[in-house]
């Protein structure tokens, strides 16, 4: 998309961790920012919650709860409004996305986060903290600027640095955004457009300089580097968007159809993707394209064969796996918002993004209807629920 965490804290730390503020604070999944802010403080109704183990957790949430935790939900970076922070409550909603663009700085951006999180309460979210995220790549794609967040060049650009030098501004950008509240990236770009000469070509990524650069070595090792820097500055990345949309014409944001012909099973082009697999990226954002090689019948976040086989299996990737957008792209608009919402899971999907907040009410209410006729599609929710929460244990 134009425009979800593996914590930087373990079990030992928490262990080592004093008791305390800080000790609840890290299990919730808020660790602290250090220079660049303070700790997130925990609402007192989620310190018993935070206490728990996952399993525990979950075992107190109800279906309709369970259902909120595994969707991302779309809030302008601005603010959101009445109905907005209505249908958060009301529908349970676990995570939120920072959409748009927000041009008020840290502090700004501070206060949105902290109107989202005073709705975090034991009816809405089973007193449950959310993962707060954004869209900060850089270049023609960053959703929050303004005094206190860096202008960050594209990721072209930065493809042109040294990985130790990428890291480290990966890691200053991380703490501005802790600063502010949000605690998941949905960047770097993994992508690989095959060539200069054809990136003008490629809408969705070449044509913005969104891509790290021409090879998928060169790209590997910078989103390695984004990646290492996101999550020493205590915000996790997600990689996006597997298996890669380097090769498309058209931009699944916009158009119908969109297809790319020619990747396969085991392209080079998934190094990236296995590299953060690897170094313990916990977010990995599937692509809405078909790949006609792999799977030409199901676009990549309705494809088992992608999710399961390629991402589980193949890559052995242990978190979560967060679809594109499935709201607002035309790529989309074939099925309706409760096919969507039912096929992405079922299909093996742990955290739906949907970026139009009115069509939450929907995704839930049919997902929840699917859950109670289905007890093997509710296993499939109470799975990923549990995913999303050992994922904010730091697990």
């Amino acid at each position: 998309m134009r425009h979800a965490q593996h914590q930087v804290v373990s079990r030992r730390m928490i262990r080592a961790a004093a008791s305390g503020t800080l000790a609840l604070a890290l299990v919730a999944g808020f660790s602290p920012v250090g220079p660049a802010g303070p700790a997130h403080p925990l609402l007192p109704a989620a310190t018993a919650a935070a206490r728990s183990t996952p399993a525990r957790q979950l075992s107190r949430l109800s279906l309709d709860q369970r259902v909120g935790k595994v969707l991302m939900m779309g809030v302008p970076a601005t603010g959101a409004s009445s109905t907005t922070l209505k249908t958060l409550t009301r529908y349970h909603v676990g995570n939120v996305f920072l959409s748009g663009r927000g041009y008020g700085g840290t502090a700004a951006t501070h206060s949105v986060v902290a109107k989202i999180n005073a709705t975090v309460s034991p009816a809405a979210t089973g007193s449950l903290p959310r993962f707060i995220a954004t869209d900060q790549e850089g270049g023609y794609v960053q959703v929050l600027n303004g005094p206190g967040f860096t202008d960050m060049p594209t990721a072209l650009h930065q493809g042109t640095w040294s990985t130790s030098y990428l890291q480290s501004q990966a890691t200053k950008w991380a703490r501005q955004l802790r600063s502010a509240g949000v605690n998941v990236n949905l960047a770097p770009v993994g992508d690989t457009v095959p060539s200069a000469a054809f990136a003008p070509h490629n809408a969705p990524i070449g044509y913005f300089h969104r891509e790290f650069g021409y090879t998928s070595q060169h790209v590997a090792a910078d989103v390695d580097a984004f990646t290492r820097g996101m999550k020493a500055g205590g915000v996790a990345p997600v990689v996006k968007h597997f298996p890669g949309l380097g090769r498309v014409t058209r931009n699944t944001d916009t158009s119908m159809n969109v297809k790319d012909t020619t990747t396969t099973r085991y392209t080079a082009y998934r190094r990236p993707f296995a590299r953060a697999a690897n170094n313990g990226t916990r977010w990995i954002m599937v692509s809405n394209a078909y790949y006609t090689k792999i799977d030409s019948r199901h676009i990549g976040t309705f494809s088992p064969v992608i999710m399961k086989t390629m991402l589980r299996h193949d890559l052995a990737f242990k978190g979560i796996v967060i679809s594109d957008d499935l709201c607002n792209a035309k790529q989309l608009s074939p099925w309706s918002y409760a096919t969507r919402a039912k096929t992405f899971f079922k299909a093996g999907g742990t955290m739906l993004l949907c970026v139009n907040p009115a069509a939450i009410p929907t995704m839930h209410t049919a997902l929840v209807a699917e859950a109670k006729a289905s007890p093997a599609f509710r296993k499939v929710i109470d799975a990923a629920a549990l995913e999303v929460l050992d994922t904010q244990a730091g697990n």
